[in-house]
């Protein structure tokens, strides 16, 4: 799965740097298209030459040598990788790329690609334990960075422990998969239509006040732009966010539960998949007041009224639409999420303790527990939210049937 795949491959300094020139020769082997970036720190272990023998390509170290005058090399080498791999990643270059520092080849190069970054970590076992090190990690995993972890053994410094750069060979091995899973992905959803709904809702108590929540929308944008990564057609159906809208998508905009819920039954009936990201307010003020409502001496009381419940009404209309919802608790998880699936007469919930580190409102990670029907449980590791949608989609894609809504029996 890698011929004719561009490889961008980021040395820094350490011992580990002759498993890089290894690394290099593997992946050229496996029909990839390798350039070679390196930390003056790198040079010291292996010469520039070695890397270039073995890629024969072009070897860059210095942010300020532009081998060709038409182009700018870290901006033009950044637009032209499908991957970038750290490897070996020391300590400095992680805690450098964690805190936006862009003070050489390889850490301007990485600021402007799109491009996905793995991080390959290599150095001594207190190192990688050290907190500074563990938190910058944290870090580059609220990035979207994936890491290949390092394996355990016998180190140059003579501890044996967790720090040795993996195998050249497993790095290959890795590559080739994800790859592999990038090019099946993107027929996953080809032919699906994909609604999806995000945000907060607004519930207006006067011209100047409403009642919201804390969601920001980011789960629910993260399942968009995942579902157009995978080919599907996407209706993103928003409350009110600052997010940028994805490209590729048809947007609605809506303001309270009740837009929220015309909004989705017009795009239901046409639907393969709903996901119903969105947090929705369960109750609304029962009056709302024409006049901004004056301050007056005493307590205030606004009585609520309930809000339409759209994962049921869609779950009791629902013909062989694959319905998603998802559980924000702070307790019980599973157990909430395995009855609200069974109220809701929904296919998956997918579920997460909101006070969890990385899993909470705002966040750009989370870690869940896709719940089925079929009541297979399945928890996912600490993921970018768009890992997560795809995780999400992979899952619902076993159990969809085939062919358009309209054209099921």
């Amino acid at each position: 799965m890698m011929q004719g795949k561009k490889i961008l491959l980021c040395v820094s300094g350490g011992i580990a740097v002759y498993k890089a020139a290894a690394l290099t020769s593997k992946l050229v082997q496996s029909g990839a298209e390798v350039k070679v970036i390196m930390t003056e720190s790198a040079q010291k272990f292996v010469a520039p030459l070695t890397f270039q023998a073995l890629s024969r390509q072009d070897v860059y170290w210095d942010t300020f040598d532009e081998k060709d005058p038409s182009r700018i090399a870290h901006i033009d080498l950044a637009d032209w990788a499908d991957l970038v791999l750290v490897a070996p990643a020391t300590a400095n270059i992680i805690g450098k790329l964690a805190n936006g520092i862009a003070d050489d080849m390889i850490t301007t190069t990485i600021l402007a690609t799109t491009a996905g970054v793995w991080v390959a970590p290599a150095m001594n076992v207190h190192m990688y334990d050290h907190p500074a090190v563990k938190r910058n990690i944290e870090t580059l995993y609220q990035f979207g960075y994936q890491f290949v972890e390092p394996s355990e053994g016998y180190l140059a410094c003579g501890y044996v422990g967790k720090g040795r750069l993996e195998e050249p060979e497993k790095v290959v091995e890795l590559v080739d998969r994800y790859f592999l899973e990038l090019d099946s992905d993107k027929m996953l959803l080809l032919g699906k239509k994909v609604v999806i709904t995000a945000g907060p809702t607004r519930e207006m108590v006067d011209p100047v006040r409403f009642f919201s929540n804390r969601s920001t929308g980011k789960m629910g944008y993260a399942l968009a732009e995942a579902a157009v990564s995978l080919g599907a057609q996407v209706v993103l159906i928003s409350g009110p966010s600052q997010l940028p809208i994805p490209r590729g998508i048809e947007f609605v905009s809506v303001t309270s539960a009740e837009e929220m819920y015309i909004a989705v039954h017009k795009a239901f009936p046409t639907a393969d998949i709903v996901v119903k990201s969105a947090a929705v307010a369960d109750y609304r003020p029962k009056e709302i007041y024409e006049d901004k409502l004056k301050k007056q001496e005493g307590n205030l009381v606004i009585e609520f009224e309930r809000t339409k419940d759209i994962l049921m009404s869609l779950g009791e209309r629902k013909n062989d639409q694959y319905l998603i919802g998802f559980a924000a608790e702070t307790t019980n998880v599973e157990n909430y999420a395995k009855a609200k699936l069974e109220k809701k007469r929904a296919d998956m919930i997918v579920a997460n303790n909101v006070k969890e580190l990385g899993s909470g409102f705002g966040t750009d990670t989370n870690r869940v527990s896709i719940v089925t029907s079929d009541g297979n449980v399945r928890e996912l590791p600490l993921l970018s939210k768009v890992e997560v949608a795809k995780e999400i989609f992979r899952e619902a894609t076993q159990h969809v049937k085939k062919g358009p809504p309209h054209e099921r029996s």
